[in-house]
């Protein structure tokens, strides 16, 4: 896992990775305790993934933007796509336990 960049913004971020081929869209269904990929309608483990980068963002003016966001890729699945999620004050207890068994596979 790397950072190979610095971004200003997560929009910057995004739009980067995008073009570097991270276009899944993923969601975080706490509930089911899985990783969402709405295109192929699959539902995954966070053990399938490998998280290739991590940019985090700091709410400098605004605490609601401290957000994290996470490039990652299943080699199994084929797939390559971006999770976001809040942190601090915002952060969803919930989805972060998906995060954090993410983190595992850094």
């Amino acid at each position: 896992m790397e950072n190979r960049k610095s971004y200003d913004t997560v929009s910057e971020a995004m739009n980067d990775l995008m073009k570097r081929g991270y276009t899944t869209d993923f969601s975080l269904k706490a509930a089911e305790d899985c990783i969402v990929c709405n295109k192929q309608n699959l539902s995954l483990s966070a053990d399938e993934f490998t998280i290739d980068e991590i940019y985090r963002f700091e709410g400098e003016t605004d605490p609601g933007d401290q957000m994290i966001l996470y490039a990652i890729s299943s080699d199994e699945h084929k797939v390559k796509g971006m999770i976001l999620n809040a942190y601090g004050i915002y952060a969803d207890s919930e989805k972060s336990k998906i995060v954090k068994e993410l983190e595992k596979h850094l």
